[in-house]
């Protein structure tokens, strides 16, 4: 089995800000691989179908970012899902806008969701894609960064970290992460 989680926080309040790239992504995701988000259980709403004979889910945590990881382990204990069969897709300060980078493992790096998911799971052992959101401002706050829409002139390179997360995941399914992480990165 195969999870895919897209973070983000629920509400049309937050629809198409910067922290909510994670949403964005598996909604393409959605679209490609034919997988709606139907169920609504574990605070959060999934999907899955089967793919090449393996069952694929699709998560959104509905828990708001700080809290993903409540809503990631439930269904991760629920399906029996191997941590290392989980790939989470977030925003990045870090990398600008159209860049993606994708990572075996690692740290929080000061995301909250992805802190949340550590404490959660007992492991910082799961698969990223982080989608590049870009530095705030100068005289901006991270939280108000993070927090406000793209401007009109980023969007194109937003759009384009979209179709090209949504490549690597759709990858994901023939092979394995590293070949992934070799064509992607």
């Amino acid at each position: 089995m195969k999870l895919i989680v897209g973070l983000g926080n629920p509400g049309k309040k937050y629809a198409g800000t910067r922290h909510n790239i994670g949403f964005e992504v598996l909604d393409q995701c959605e679209k490609k691989l034919g997988i709606p988000f139907e169920v609504s259980k574990f605070q959060s709403s999934f999907g899955y179908r089967y793919i090449e004979g393996e069952k694929v889910f699709l998560q959104k945590p509905l828990t708001y970012m700080n809290l993903s990881g409540q809503a990631v382990r439930p269904l991760i204990d629920y399906f029996n899902i191997d941590v290392e069969d989980v790939l989470v897709v977030y925003d990045d300060l870090d990398l600008p806008p159209g860049t993606i980078r994708l990572r075996q493992k690692g740290g929080h790096g000061g995301h909250n969701g992805i802190r949340s998911l550590i404490d959660q799971l007992g492991t910082n052992e799961f698969k990223r894609i982080r989608v590049g959101i870009g530095r705030p401002p100068e005289g901006q706050t991270v939280v108000d960064h993070v927090l406000r829409t793209f401007a009109k002139s980023e969007r194109p390179d937003v759009d384009h970290s979209i179709e090209t997360a949504t490549a690597a995941i759709e990858r994901w399914m023939t092979t394995n992460f590293t070949n992934v992480m070799n064509d992607f990165n």
